[in-house]
């Protein structure tokens, strides 16, 4: 089973305390294999009151959280029943597991925030084959040369007419081979 992202509906307003309390969860009933990230989509958006430019957080979706997880019975029990969560999206209910969301539609969102769907430290290393999947070079394979996370990108080593050429891509646009 690999993981997945998937939409947990929560009471509108208390996504950080479902966030909170879904991590707190995660960890004292040692599910840190099963579940691994819980996300609030937000902008940050810049309001100009009074001639002073402030920064503020808001919400993509309110009202839902979004989490990733490899879906089993034990970790898909642990999100279900943890105080705020009303459910899962895409579950038809009566105990069914719901389908994850799309991998595009979760590389817009975490783009959205300046994030990507690996964590790029953890999950990827110089040496790795990768497979790009998005962009002029979609289709090619390589191998990781560098990895600039101050700046969120990655040089891959690709083939290209013969000759061994570096490109630079954003995490959300490879894959590991």
């Amino acid at each position: 089973m690999e993981k997945q992202w998937y939409v947990v509906n929560t009471y509108s307003g208390h996504e950080e305390s479902v966030k909170e309390r879904l991590e707190m969860r995660t960890e004292s009933m040692n599910m840190q294999d099963h579940i691994f990230r819980v996300i609030i989509p937000e902008t940050t958006e810049i309001e100009i009151k009074d001639g002073v430019k402030k920064e503020k957080k808001k919400k993509m979706f309110p009202g839902y959280v979004l989490v990733e997880m490899v879906m089993s019975d034990e970790a898909w029990y642990v999100v279900r029943n943890t105080p705020g969560v009303t459910g899962f999206i895409g579950s038809s209910g009566k105990g069914a597991k719901p389908t994850p969301l799309p991998p595009q539609e979760i590389d817009r969102v975490l783009l959205n925030m300046g994030m990507s769907r690996m964590d790029i430290e953890s999950e990827m290393a110089v040496g790795d084959k990768v497979s790009i999947i998005d962009g002029p070079f979609k289709g090619m394979e390589g191998t990781i040369n560098n990895i600039d996370l101050e700046n969120n990108r990655i040089i891959v080593l690709i083939d290209l007419f013969g000759q061994e050429t570096s490109v630079e891509v954003e995490p959300y646009q490879v894959n590991k081979a």
